[in-house]
């Protein structure tokens, strides 16, 4: 299975922009810098943001969700991380 989605969070998360990409078994969990020559608003386009942290996961492994809990919270608040890990785990069947 192949799923991803870009939230752009602003100024609730580091650099601003989360990029969560599945592919199989494996989720990467992205960080990219807010690219502000193409705009500060939201529906900017955001495509070419510079990327600062990756996080790569494994599905299967026992504490994924636990790793992905811990990465994604120092990216940003534990609101979104909520929704993130969600979005997750509703692609992967678990909810």
């Amino acid at each position: 299975m192949k799923a991803s989605k870009t939230w752009k969070i602003g100024e609730y998360a580091r650099g601003g922009i989360i990029t969560v990409e599945i592919n199989g078994p494996i989720i990467y969990v992205i960080g990219k810098e807010w690219d502000t020559k193409k705009g500060f608003k939201k529906n900017s386009d955001q495509s070419n943001a510079k990327e600062f942290i990756r996080g790569t996961f494994n599905i299967n492994d026992s504490k994924v969700d636990r790793y992905l809990d811990e990465f994604i919270s120092n990216l940003t608040t534990s609101y979104y991380t909520g929704i993130i890990i969600e979005w997750i785990q509703k692609i992967n069947g678990k909810r």
